[in-house]
């Protein structure tokens, strides 16, 4: 009996699920009427052109495709690309036409206050609308109720400071890239909900004042605001990732970050910011300070934040020693420090565990001295590591932590010098290995040591004091494309294992003291004079001396010796190349002819035709090899 009562159980229970699964299905499929009409009409604004978006889109979507084209009436508007029904009431909730290679027909303006008539959107993501015009006709209110994320991107959005738009809910907004102007209007200012704001790209001078305690993510990059910013996020209690740079910030590091535990990415490059640091920092994943003002000691709380991964206080004005006290930070991935005043020798500790995920180290442009930091170089173990599966996407330096729809909102970037050319990064790949230790007064040898690390693309010891030979093992860094050992006092030849390096872009050896033939083959056939250029030792291709068993034929004289005598080298060798060739020439006349006899005679000669011929064999035989010789 109670088999059987668990057998209609199950079977009871079967059915259900299938009724509501069935249900569900069927409701998921029934659009409604008026949100498909007004999609409909939202359409008919619009015309498709894959070739321009593709172009149009290049940086922001890696895949262009015409969505709306499958809006077709009579069709049901939850099947349709981009438009997402909720699953039981079948209402539309979502609609992403980002990417949707839109262009706007010649019918009119886009009204962005039509989506009101869809009152249960949740999220809008719009890009590419030539023409979208965010205030209403009418004196209307509209009222997005529900609406939970927009994102309007590469835009021409025009009404937006009169937008009369309410958004009691809205947590999620990006008006990336769309030329917005002035001061950040109001009805921004009154979204008390928001966790995520990015405005970065556009033109914005001001923000007046900063009304979200409840933000979490701040982009402002790339515009042109001059706020003073030493006390501009005390009231904000929850901000984890704050983007600043390629603005005119002015003012003081805000003490109020420092002190607070929340921040985790703080991006402040490329700004008017002065004065010193606090030396109260708590848990940072990033810091970029590049490119201000600041001064002083570089603060040793740094090394308590040891979630830490870039680190990039370039390019300002710093006076301190190397800090040493980093080296333990085991998730640092980039430590940029140029362009300070930074100084002293860098002490070689003895450890096993010294910046082991170090993959950019950029220390150039100060006052460092002493031998290379060659115990730094031996334990930077993720420069050993190749990362050569071409077949995987490539990865970036980012934030460990998501966002809402788990899209990463965090990116170090930074603005690199390789190839001799300043590369502004927006995203950092992981295969950017770089070691930069140039402008600096190191000396001593170049350690064997950097031959071990293999996933090197970028290497510049240049503008020191650095003597001996060029180390065979650098032939091991297959994956370098910049190679930059200039102005130094390197002396010995160029080891001809250099010619391994298949894809070697920029060479540049010049103002050293190398000597002998330059080698030949692969990429060193495509390197030019400047490449090698204060090297008077040198020989070979490309340049015009040329070499006789790896040496130089000709040796240039000092211009003493030109002085000396009131003309050069060049008229001698020239007078005596000819006077040799007469004079040989002579020599076998004279001989042959046997006139005069006199002088034939005087040198132990006895004239006979026979041997008159034998003579004349070898004096050409001896011209030649002089000839081949000069």
């Amino acid at each position: 009996m109670g088999y059987l009562m668990l057998l209609v159980v199950r079977v009871v229970m079967c059915v259900y699920m299938f009724m509501m699964f069935h249900f569900a299905c069927l409701s998921s499929h029934l659009c409604h009427p008026d949100e498909s009409s007004a999609l409909l009409h939202f359409k008919t604004q619009f015309i498709f052109n894959t070739s321009f978006s593709e172009y149009f889109y290049e940086y922001e979507c890696p895949h262009v495709y015409p969505k709306m084209s499958t809006w077709e009436n009579g069709t049901d508007c939850c099947s349709w690309m981009g438009v997402t029904c909720h699953s039981v009431s079948s209402h539309v909730i979502g609609l992403d036409l980002s990417c949707g290679a839109l262009v706007d027909n010649w019918s009119g303006i886009v009204h962005f206050p039509l989506f009101s008539k869809l009152q249960n959107l949740e999220y809008l993501y719009l890009s590419g609308c030539s023409s979208l015009l965010l205030k209403s006709e009418t004196s209307v209110n509209h009222t997005f109720s529900n609406l939970m994320a927009l994102q309007l991107l590469s835009s021409n959005i025009t009404g937006w400071l009169e937008f009369s738009g309410k958004f009691p809910n809205l947590d999620y907004l990006k008006l990336y890239n769309n030329s917005l102007q002035e001061k950040v209007p109001e009805w921004i200012h009154g979204m008390d909900s928001l966790t995520y704001l990015n405005l970065s790209h556009n033109n914005f001078t001001l923000m007046d004042h900063f009304p979200w305690y409840r933000l979490q993510n701040l982009d402002l990059s790339f515009n042109s605001m001059a706020d003073d910013i030493s006390c501009f996020f005390c009231n904000a209690t929850f901000l984890e990732i704050i983007n600043l740079s390629h603005n005119k910030f002015t003012g003081t590091f805000p003490q109020c970050l420092a002190n607070s535990s929340s921040p985790v990415d703080l991006d402040l490059q490329m700004n008017k910011l002065h004065g010193t640091l606090p030396d109260t920092f708590q848990d940072l994943t990033t810091l970029n300070l590049n490119g201000n003002q600041f001064e002083g000691l570089l603060p040793k709380s740094l090394s308590e934040c040891s979630e830490l991964v870039d680190l990039n206080l370039g390019n300002n004005q710093f006076e301190d020693t190397f800090p040493n006290w980093l080296q333990n930070l085991s998730k640092l991935e980039i430590l940029v420090l140029r362009g300070n005043k930074l100084y002293g020798q860098i002490v070689n500790l003895k450890s096993e565990n010294i910046f082991p995920s170090l993959i950019i180290f950029d220390i150039s442009c100060n006052n460092f001295s002493g031998s290379l930091p060659k115990a730094y170089i031996q334990n930077f173990r993720a420069m050993k590591i190749v990362h050569d599966d071409v077949q995987s996407p490539l990865s970036y330096i980012e934030a460990d932590w998501q966002v809402i729809h788990g899209t990463t909102e965090y990116d170090s970037s930074m603005v690199a010098t390789i190839k001799r050319v300043s590369l502004p990064l927006t995203k950092i790949p992981r295969v950017f290995v770089i070691i930069d230790l140039s402008e600096n007064k190191f000396e001593g040898e170049i350690p064997d040591d950097f031959g071990e690390l293999h996933g090197l693309i970028g290497l510049n010891l240049s503008h020191n004091g650095l003597v001996g030979h060029i180390p065979h093992s650098l032939g091991n860094l297959t994956n370098l494309e910049s190679l930059d050992l200039s102005s130094n006092m390197l002396s010995g030849d160029i080891p001809t294992e250099l010619i391994n390096l298949n894809f070697l872009e920029v060479l540049s050896l010049s103002q050293n003291q190398l000597v002998g033939p330059i080698p030949r083959g692969k990429q060193f056939d495509t390197f030019s004079n400047d490449s090698y250029e204060g090297n008077t030792g040198l020989c070979g291709f490309p340049l015009s001396i040329q070499c006789n068993n790896n040496v130089p034929l000709q040796q240039y004289p000092s211009s003493e010796a030109e002085d000396k005598f009131g003309f050069g080298w060049k008229p001698v060798a020239i007078g005596y190349a000819c006077g040799m060739v007469l004079g040989i020439g002579l020599g076998y006349c004279v001989f042959s002819i046997g006139k005069p006899e006199w002088l034939v005679v005087l040198f132990g000669g006895k004239w006979t035709k026979r041997r008159s011929r034998g003579n004349r064999r070898r004096a050409r035989t001896t011209l030649f090899q002089l000839l081949v010789v000069m």
